[in-house]
């Protein structure tokens, strides 16, 4: 302090400038750390791409599993045991040949007597003939006698007493021919029935030899030689085999209510097959169901689950002809049950104008014609976000279709999420922080699909 004072009072004029100049440079600095930390950019960054006209190709997705376009389920008809399977799993068999055969012995025992049946039946309609020829015979000589002994009561040569009897005598032998005539007939309706015990008897004998209805591969065994089997009785008959034609495959998928207007015969699709991570099979779809996969046998669905309809899509041989070279014809990259992914093309248009999905927002109408929210975007037009209104049409996975007019080689604005989806308001200034690719740079598989 008293080195202070000292200074003081030899150079007091000195000491006061250098202060001056000290607390100049100290505001400087905080004047600069003030504008480098203190403030930020007085308007929100908006990330922004182009708008353009592009190829839009709108898609229902969905997943199922692959099976054979025609497969044959091989049921037993007759009950018994099998004695004979000469075929196994994945062989391949063609239309007649031998697949099980079932022990026919109680059959051929059921055969004779229902042979022997028939010919029991076949005797009884003769006697049944000869008696009708005797009682023919008969009915002619009363007959004869009758119309002999009326003439002599007519004449009062017989008495009351013979000519009665002579007609009981008659009408005896009348109804002996009636009876004999309906004993010829039910004797026919016998061999008509013992006929039938024996064509139903060979019918079930010829069953117990099971022949393939069609050429295919054995895709499942279900019994083994030794086994029992059950036959067509009130129940269905149990199932040996499968035999499937692998040359056709389809995928069988579940599409949302929601989604299953949009889907039409013909429309091609994409198939991603688990088995085959690194490609895509083509395809088209063949049959679409017209009832909901969960509707019971009441007119009601339940409101609780989900309401799928089955549509299936042919494997197109086009997409995997390369995977084919050096096979067989009856080869198949494909197995019953693989899983599926299919996206269905609905609809495809081309030079359309579109905006990426993510610079789709909503806002409450201005107009205050309607308390509903509109589907607009948002345009930086001269450093500010200019609202737009729009209509749209169909969608891919990263862009919509705009039908509304909008402004030719604008900028669209498609983020951040936050400011787009609820802050950012109509004319209000922003900032372009980049420029993104064109929503037209479409990644995956977009190419079309022709099928002849």
């Amino acid at each position: 302090m008293q080195v202070v004072d000292s200074a003081l009072k030899s150079n007091p004029m000195k000491l006061g400038k250098r202060v001056y100049i000290l607390l100049g440079a100290i505001a400087l600095l905080l004047l600069g750390l003030a504008a480098k930390f203190g403030g930020g950019p007085s308007a929100p960054q908006v990330n922004l791409e182009a708008i353009g006209k592009n190829r839009i190709v709108e898609t229902v997705i969905a997943s199922g599993r692959i099976q054979p376009e025609v497969e044959v389920k091989v049921s037993a008809e007759v009950s018994g045991q099998l004695i004979e399977l000469p075929v196994q799993e994945g062989d391949r068999v063609v239309a007649g040949q031998l697949l099980a055969r079932i022990n026919p012995d109680i059959y051929e025992s059921r055969l004779s007597q229902a042979k022997a049946a028939l010919d029991n039946a076949r005797s009884s309609r003769a006697t049944a003939q000869a008696r009708l020829a005797q009682s023919n015979a008969a009915f002619s000589a009363a007959q004869l006698s009758f119309r002999r002994n009326q003439g002599l009561f007519e004449n009062q040569v017989l008495s009351d007493a013979d000519f009665e009897q002579a007609e009981v005598a008659f009408q005896s032998a009348e109804a002996d021919l009636e009876a004999a005539e309906q004993g010829v007939k039910s004797a026919g309706f016998s061999i008509r029935s013992a006929e039938a015990a024996v064509k139903e008897s060979e019918d079930n004998l010829r069953r117990t030899v099971l022949m393939a209805p069609q050429s295919g591969t054995v895709t499942a065994l279900v019994k083994e030689e030794g086994e029992g089997v059950q036959g067509i009785g009130s129940f269905q008959g149990e199932v040996i085999m499968n035999i499937s034609e692998l040359g056709a495959m389809e995928v069988d998928v579940e599409v949302n209510e929601s989604d299953i207007v949009k889907v039409a015969l013909g429309d091609t699709a994409r198939i991603e097959v688990d088995a085959y991570t690194d490609r895509m099979f083509l395809g088209i779809v063949t049959e679409i169901g017209n009832t909901a996969l969960n509707a019971t046998g009441s007119s009601r669905l339940s409101l609780e689950s989900v309401t799928n309809f089955s549509v299936k899509v042919r494997i197109l041989p086009a997409g995997h002809a390369d995977l084919m070279a050096g096979r067989d014809s009856t080869w198949t990259p494909f197995r019953p049950g693989m899983s599926a992914t299919v996206d269905i093309e609905t609809e495809v248009k081309m030079g359309v104008t579109t905006v990426p999905i993510k610079a789709v927002t909503t806002r409450s109408d201005t107009s205050g014609q309607s308390n509903e929210s509109q589907l607009c975007v948002f345009i930086f037009e001269n450093g500010r976000a200019k609202r737009y209104n729009i209509q749209t049409g169909i969608q891919d996975n990263t862009n919509i279709e705009v039908l509304s007019d909008l402004p030719s080689g604008a900028q669209v604005i498609t983020g951040p999420y936050d400011l787009l989806s609820r802050r950012l308001k109509d004319g209000e200034i922003v900032e372009a922080k980049s420029a993104g690719d064109s929503p037209g740079s479409s990644r995956g598989f977009s190419a079309s699909i022709s099928v002849n």
